[in-house]
């Protein structure tokens, strides 16, 4: 089962002007990072050790300004990004899941450089809706830092969740249940007062007003936010 999926145009490695464009993408952000968050940091954890070590610097420096929607000159780390996909080399980068794994599907075939698919990461992200955006380009983030080999230490690396990518792809399947579960209700069908409750008590220890924890709260909050949203549709 695929669950998100990157499509990038690249210019041959020989050709004299080096470009990078997106095509056809489906990145799930919700809750952020969704899965679409994690394969975009997953992608860049994989390519990044093979980026000369002078561009390191501007990539990290592009994903703030794509964060905060700034105009971004052209080119950067050498490639002109564009929407014409016409002369350019199509990559397929996918996250897929089995059972109650996730596994990278990576188009590593001759020709593929890294350069491109980390920048077209980075402008996928920035195409996002911007309050989705943040958790996301933080996860890119860290596979930005990733110095690994493993694919699958590379996801529980980036995510930040470890076992909790079991509760994720729950959530996939049966999306009531997840949504219990996150909220720790009892099933099925709480009432709407329950369920409120509920969420506002989580909510109040998630929050860093209220004592919680800055690292991986805007994940937690959207996570309760989207619980709720699923037990209380009519």
């Amino acid at each position: 089962m695929v669950l998100a999926e990157l499509e990038v145009f690249q210019s041959r490695p020989i050709a004299p002007t080096r470009r990078v464009a997106l095509g056809s993408c489906v990145l799930p952000v919700t809750p952020a990072p969704g899965f679409g968050g994690i394969l975009l940091g997953a992608v860049a954890g994989a390519f990044i050790a093979q980026v000369d070590d002078d561009l390191h610097a501007d990539l990290d420096r592009l994903s703030h300004q794509l964060e905060l929607g700034q105009s971004i000159p052209q080119p950067r780390l050498r490639h002109r990004f564009q929407t014409d996909h016409i002369g350019l080399t199509r990559r397929v980068h996918r996250l897929v899941g089995d059972g109650e794994r996730m596994h990278l599907d990576l188009d590593t075939s001759d020709g593929t450089s890294p350069g491109p698919q980390v920048l077209a990461v980075v402008y996928a992200a920035g195409r996002l809706p911007i309050e989705s955006r943040g958790p996301v380009m933080r996860v890119i983030r860290r596979g930005l830092r990733w110095r690994g080999r493993s694919h699958d230490g590379l996801i529980d690396a980036i995510s930040g969740r470890g076992s909790g990518l079991v509760t994720a792809l729950g959530r996939y399947r049966d999306p009531e249940a997840w949504a219990l579960g996150v909220l720790g209700l009892a099933g099925p069908s709480p009432d709407r007062q329950a369920v409120q409750r509920r969420f506002r008590d989580l909510l109040r220890v998630a929050h860093p007003d209220h004592g919680g924890r800055h690292s991986g709260a805007a994940e937690r909050i959207a996570e309760l936010s989207e619980a709720r949203r699923i037990l209380l549709v009519p």
